[in-house]
């Protein structure tokens, strides 16, 4: 269900008690000021993340294919509640190419990322931002869940703030997994 600006700026008083950083609650109020629309322009960042195995990688290997960053926590009940969505999702779209990279918060234990992910069946690839430089460099992440979809270009397209409307997401990355790749 939509929010109106009218209805944001009611419960901006409420959002004002509550104890996120200052910096979250005014990029959450511009992402939503501005329309809700979640579109961005943004190049994905070439960032180095190591999955849980322990392999090193950079973000731009995404580059040439469709993809979703996902910074999530353990502690995230939203987060948690939709992780099977986001295998579902993978499971569907993964044979046509779809790369998935969930990124735990820097404040989640370790262990917990990885009992997660294991209990789970998470069927793609895991990290965890030990020092805060993904959420950085994917404009300051502070919020979870937070979904990034990213084009065969690179090019950032969407960004959801919370759980996704998991139907518009699933024609979006059909739409963009159906554009032939650029030679």
């Amino acid at each position: 269900m939509p929010i109106s600006r009218r209805r944001l700026l009611q419960a901006a008083p409420a959002l004002a008690s509550l104890s996120v950083p200052a910096a979250a609650l005014s990029s959450f109020s511009a992402f939503w000021l501005g329309g809700c629309s979640g579109q961005t322009a943004a190049q994905l960042p070439d960032l180095p993340f190591t999955q849980l195995d322990g392999s090193a990688h950079r973000t731009t290997e995404f580059k040439g294919r469709v993809a979703i960053v996902n910074f999530w926590a353990t502690s995230c009940t939203t987060c948690v509640k939709e992780m099977p969505q986001m295998v579902e999702t993978h499971r569907r779209f993964g044979a046509q190419g779809l790369e998935f990279l969930a990124v735990a918060m820097s404040y989640d234990p370790p262990a917990y990322v990885a009992q997660f992910a294991q209990s789970r069946q998470l069927s793609f690839r895991v990290a965890i931002d030990h020092d805060g430089k993904l959420a950085q460099g994917f404009g300051d992440v502070q919020l979870t869940p937070t979904t990034f979809v990213v084009d065969r270009r690179g090019q950032i397209v969407k960004r959801y703030i919370g759980e996704p409307d998991f139907a518009a997401l699933h024609e979006l990355l059909a739409q963009l997994l159906a554009q032939p790749a650029q030679g």
